[in-house]
C-alpha cells in the first residue's frame, strides 16, 4: 500500500502512514467518466417545460373563414407557426436520471480515489471547535492547497462546516459520503487521519 507523509494543520510533518486498500484500486477513466455523468444528470430538477398548443391559452376561435379570403387556411391562432402559439418539440417536465449499477459506482469511486493520490495531504488532526475561517484558510495555505479543496472528515460538525463556508471552491465532507465528482474536481484531497480507516471500511 502507499505510504504517505502525515502533517499537522501549521504544515509541519509530524509522520508518515499507510493508506488503506482503497487508494490502490484500479484507475478506469471511462467508468470514472460514466460516474460523473450519470451523478451530474441526477442533480438535474427536470422542471424545464414548454407550452403545446393546446396548453396555451386562447385560440379557441377560427380565425376567419376556411375559403374566400386568399389567405392560408388557418385553424387557431394558437398553432405552433404564430405569434404567442404553442411550442412544438419542446422540453417537458421529465427525470434526467441515468440508471447506474451500484457495483459500478462503487468501482468508480474507488478509482478516483486512487487517482488522486498524489494530491492527497493527510493531517493529524483538525480539531475545529469553534467556527473560524482563519484556522481552514490558513490550513490550506501551510499545506499548500491547490485552488478546489475537499476537506474529508470523519465527522463534519457545525464548526466545521461554517469555517468552510467562506472559502470559495472549497468543500467538506464524511468520510462515509464521498463522490466522484468532488473526488475528481478536487485539485488537493485534505483527509484527517482518523477518516482513513473510516475510508477503508467503507469503501475497502
Amino acid at each position: 500500500m502507499p505510504t504517505v507523509d502525515v502533517f499537522s494543520k501549521a504544515g509541519a510533518k509530524v509522520g508518515t502512514v499507510e493508506l488503506p486498500a482503497a487508494f490502490s484500486s484500479p484507475v478506469n477513466e471511462a467508468l470514472i467518466h460514466q460516474a460523473v455523468v450519470s451523478q451530474l444528470a441526477g442533480r438535474r430538477t427536470g422542471t424545464h417545460a414548454s407550452k403545446k398548443r393546446g396548453a396555451v391559452a386562447g385560440g379557441g376561435r377560427k380565425p376567419w373563414k376556411q375559403k374566400g379570403t386568399g389567405r392560408a387556411r388557418q385553424g387557431s391562432t394558437r398553432s405552433p407557426q404564430w405569434k404567442g402559439g404553442g411550442v412544438v418539440f419542446g422540453p417537458q417536465v421529465r427525470s434526467h436520471e441515468i440508471p447506474f449499477p451500484k457495483r459500478m459506482r462503487r468501482a468508480a469511486l474507488l478509482g478516483a480515489l486512487a487517482a488522486k493520490v498524489e494530491t492527497l495531504k493527510v493531517i493529524d488532526v483538525l480539531g475545529i471547535e469553534t467556527p473560524k475561517t482563519q484556522v481552514i484558510a490558513g490550513m490550506c495555505t501551510a499545506l499548500k492547497a491547490g485552488k478546489h479543496v475537499l476537506v474529508v472528515s470523519p465527522t463534519v460538525g457545525t464548526a466545521l462546516v461554517k469555517s468552510a463556508a467562506n472559502i470559495p471552491h472549497l468543500s467538506v465532507l464524511r468520510a462515509d459520503s464521498l463522490n466522484v465528482v468532488d473526488l475528481v474536481n478536487a485539485d488537493t484531497i485534505i483527509v484527517e487521519q482518523a477518516a482513513l480507516a473510516e475510508i477503508q471500511e467503507v469503501y475497502g
